[in-house]
Order: structure tokens, then C-alpha cells, then sequence
């Protein structure tokens, strides 16, 4: 076959026809190839940020810090498992259904059933003293009031756990203190001083949250000298927003040297218990001394100095002449107490006390308690514009003696008469005087017959103008009586006489 038939044949035809379709193919595929980006391997490169490496040490160096205190904490931390039981009567259902709907007939002598219902709690402590084979805990009162059955765990890896016992227990304070038996070795804590804990500073929660054992937070002293707290408690609080929880109660709030600061007492919590940074832990200072007498003799003694105090208003610091100042109003004075042998009268501003300010009401409760018995107090009161030092012998306190308001003198709190409390009260301008806020029952304020709400016009015959006239009088004109010129409603009485 000649040439040109073989290039018009149907084979050679067929044959370009596959070359063609062949040559496009792989073109269409090296373009597409060429023009996609290339697929990045996960993991082929890593990130160019570079940290720095003086930063790293720096906090490195600082996280070992917290890794050697809570190696150096933890091991003397213990957690507190406790058990209650409660009793309660049953009802009896034999003779169902009649007794269901008429009552029992008798009880033919026999004792009410009774149902026992246990309850379980959780809580913190830490190694404090040892005497031998005896470990001797500090841990707070609620975590172990009314417990039948006590058992420290210690953290040692092994949950091992023994039988513990009440030492001593406080409830104005909220201090407990367990013991147990171990002839094993577990460190103490380090005892800190709480007065130099300030703002800002390191704090360091260790404890039991929430069933999770021996965990630590971390945070800082979010606030110093916080006071109140569940149960009208008289502690000085630090506050952190360390986390804190339930379980963490009895727990040791460290600083950043390991040392113990406070006990970890209670959380203020708006989602129903939950940590939302608001944690309060009781001075370590302020349980020094408890910690002694707990051991010594199983309980502890309050300083009492034999007074009423009060908070006092913003007219009432005005009249006494001590706006601006710090300190505690003292209202009444038990006759025969250590206030009343040493000089202390009502109406004396209290603004100092051995030499350290008076911040309020609960701060001088404090430190007066904390005053062991026997020692003298320097007071420094302010009495009629004047300061004035007073030295006083504080006495145990006694609640039976605390207690007798028939003591208490004159057993009458007062307060300005504003023009508030003249509307209320349908007081005229032109009446002077103060007003009763609050009479003592049994006292000499109350047995003359003056009631709260009285408008005192006059002591003694004497007239009263405001608040600093009120208790000079009652200092220089109630030697041997007292009695009162009051303005109640419409009228105007005169009390009985009350003969000291």
C-alpha cells in the first residue's frame, strides 16, 4: 500500500486518534497539578514564637516555689471524715387502719420507736503539736461539733486512717482541736505570723473540696481584718480568692514560705455554696493561744473587760466631738468589773488599746479576749473631747456574770434626735434631748420605767441637749440616784427614781 493510502486508512486514523486523546489527558493533568497549592504536612514545622528564656526561668523558678511548698504543706494536712447520729420517733401504724385515722390507744408502756439516721461530713485539719505517740490537730468547730465518730486520714498515699477525739472545742471562735494515736512520724506545720500578711500576698489553700483529697489553690490576700462570718463569730479574717470550698473548712491557709497564716473557715457564695473567689480564713495568731490552753486544759479563757459597746453613727461621733476617728463607743458599764474598778465610763470613746488602734466594735472584742486573764490593759478613751489613758486588770470572762443585766448600768443605749426621728416621733423643734434605743431588761434604766423610743429631755433634773451632755451627766450628777425626764407621745413623765 502506497503512503498516501496508509495516511487516510481507518487504522492509522484510529491510531492518531488515541495519540491525540493520550497527549491532551496528561496535558490537562500537568496543568492541574501545577497550578494547586501544595497540601502542608500537620506537624512538619514548628512555630517560630520563641520564648524567652530569662521569663522561663523566672517562672520556673517560681512554680518550684509552689511545688516545694506544697511538698513541704501537704504531708501535715489531714482530712477529718465525721459521723452523726440523730434519733427520731416513728409512728406506730399496728393497728391500721384504725389508729391511721383515730390515734393510738395507749401506748400500754411501752417506749416511742425510734429511727437512728447517720450523717456523714468532711473536713480539713493540720498537724500542729505531738507529744509522743499523740498528733494533735487544728481543724474548725463546726467541722466536728456534734460528731459521734472522728477519723483522720492521713495523706500519705496509703489512705491510712485512725480514730481521733475531741481535745477542745470553741464555738465563739470556731477552733477545735483532734488528737490521735500513731506510732508512725508525720511533720508539724510551720506556724506563721498573720499580723504581717498584707494585700497582694501570696495565698495558698490546702484541703479536702468537695471529696476531692489534698488538693492546693492558689491566690492572693484579697483583703486583712474582715470580720462577721457565719455565727457571729469574733475572729479576724483574711480574705483570699484562693478557691475554697465545702471540705476545705479546717484547712491551713499558707503563705509562700509554707508557713501557716490561717484556717481556712468559711466562703461568702451567691451560686449555693460554690467558690466564686470569696474565701475567709481566721487569723493563725489569733489560735495561738488557743492552741495552748486547748492542750493544757481542754478549753479556752476570754479576757472581759465588763462593757456594752456600740458602733456609732455619724451625729453621735459629731456631738462627741471624735468625727473621723476609729474606735468603739462604750454605752454601759458593769458595776464591779474590771471597766468599772479601773475608771471606764459610759460614753468614753475607746480608741486605743495597748498602744494598737481600735478599728470597730468587733476588733476591740478581739483583742480584749484575747487578753489572758490577770494581765493589765492600757486603754486610751476619748472623754469629753479629752484623751485619757486607763490602765484596767482584765478578768476571766464569766457568762453568768456577763449575763446579770441588773448590773449593767444605766442600761439605756441613746442616739441624737435627728430631724428624721422627730418626724416619726411627732417631736417639736423645739424639744432637746436623745433618744432611748434600746433599754436593758432588769437594768436601773429599766426599773425606773424608761422605754425604748423615749425622748430623754433631762437626767437627774439636769437638761440633756445631745449625746455628750447625756453621758456627762450621767458621770458627774449619778453619784447616788438616777432618774429621767422623758417626752413619750404627747406627754411629758417623769420616771421613778432608781437609789444606787
Amino acid at each position: 500500500m502506497n503512503l498516501v493510502k496508509r495516511l487516510y486508512s481507518k487504522n492509522f486514523f484510529v491510531f492518531n486518534l488515541v495519540l491525540v486523546g493520550v497527549i491532551f489527558g496528561f496535558s490537562l493533568a500537568f496543568l492541574s497539578f501545577s497550578c494547586s497549592s501544595p497540601q502542608k504536612k500537620v506537624g512538619a514545622q514548628q512555630s517560630s514564637v520563641v520564648i524567652p528564656q530569662s521569663s522561663l526561668e523566672t517562672a520556673e523558678s517560681l512554680q518550684n516555689v509552689f511545688r516545694a511548698v506544697s511538698e513541704k504543706v501537704q504531708p501535715s494536712v489531714v482530712a477529718l471524715k465525721t459521723e452523726s447520729v440523730q434519733r427520731q420517733q416513728v409512728p406506730q401504724f399496728d393497728g391500721v387502719p384504725w389508729e391511721w385515722f383515730f390515734g393510738p390507744r395507749g401506748n400500754d408502756g411501752q417506749t416511742p420507736r425510734q429511727r437512728e439516721f447517720r450523717s456523714q461530713g468532711l473536713g480539713s485539719g493540720f498537724i500542729v503539736r505531738q507529744s509522743g505517740d499523740t498528733y494533735y490537730v487544728l481543724t474548725n468547730n463546726h467541722v466536728v461539733a456534734q460528731a459521734d465518730k472522728i477519723v483522720v486520714e492521713v495523706n500519705d498515699g496509703l489512705a491510712t486512717s485512725y480514730d481521733a477525739a475531741v481535745v477542745g472545742s470553741d464555738e465563739r471562735k470556731d477552733l477545735a482541736m483532734v488528737s490521735f494515736k500513731s506510732k508512725e512520724s508525720y511533720p508539724l506545720v510551720t506556724l506563721g505570723d498573720s499580723d504581717n500578711v498584707h494585700v497582694g500576698d501570696w495565698a495558698i489553700a490546702l484541703g479536702n473540696p468537695l471529696n476531692f483529697m489534698f488538693s492546693v489553690t492558689m491566690g492572693i490576700v484579697s483583703a486583712v481584718g474582715r470580720q462577721g462570718g457565719p455565727g457571729n463569730t469574733i475572729n479576724d479574717f483574711i480574705q483570699t480568692d484562693a478557691s475554697i470550698n465545702q471540705g476545705n473548712s479546717g484547712g491551713p491557709l499558707v503563705n509562700i514560705r509554707g508557713e501557716v497564716i490561717g484556717i481556712n473557715t468559711w466562703i461568702a457564695s451567691s451560686t449555693g455554696g460554690g467558690s466564686v473567689g470569696l474565701g475567709f480564713a481566721s487569723t493563725i495568731n489569733g489560735a495561738k493561744r488557743t492552741i495552748d490552753e486547748f492542750i493544757d486544759k481542754g478549753s479556752i479563757s476570754y479576757g472581759w473587760l465588763g462593757v456594752t459597746l456600740q458602733e456609732a453613727g455619724r451625729e453621735t461621733l459629731q456631738q462627741l466631738g471624735v468625727e473621723g476617728r476609729q474606735g468603739a463607743l462604750t454605752t454601759m458599764v458593769f458595776t464591779g468589773s474590771p471597766a468599772d474598778k479601773g475608771g471606764i465610763q459610759p460614753g468614753d470613746y475607746i480608741v486605743q488599746l495597748n498602744g494598737n488602734s481600735v478599728r470597730s466594735v468587733p476588733d476591740l472584742q478581739l483583742k480584749v479576749g484575747d487578753i489572758k486573764p490577770g494581765e493589765r490593759a492600757q486603754f486610751k478613751v476619748v472623754r469629753d473631747k479629752t484623751e485619757r489613758d486607763i490602765t484596767v486588770r482584765i478578768e476571766e470572762r464569766n457568762d453568768e456574770t456577763a449575763a446579770d443585766n441588773s448590773k449593767l448600768w444605766p442600761g439605756v443605749s441613746v442616739t441624737p434626735l435627728t430631724d428624721d426621728i422627730r418626724e416619726e416621733l411627732s417631736v417639736e423643734k423645739s424639744v432637746e434631748g436623745v433618744v432611748a434605743i434600746g433599754v436593758t431588761p432588769k437594768s436601773p434604766a429599766d426599773i425606773v420605767g424608761l422605754a425604748g423610743r423615749d425622748v430623754i429631755t433631762a437626767v437627774n433634773g439636769e437638761p440633756v441637749r445631745d449625746v455628750a451632755a447625756f453621758y456627762k451627766i450621767l458621770r458627774e450628777k449619778t453619784v447616788r440616784e438616777l432618774w429621767f425626764e422623758v417626752r413619750r407621745g404627747a406627754s411629758t413623765v417623769e420616771t421613778l427614781r432608781f437609789k444606787r
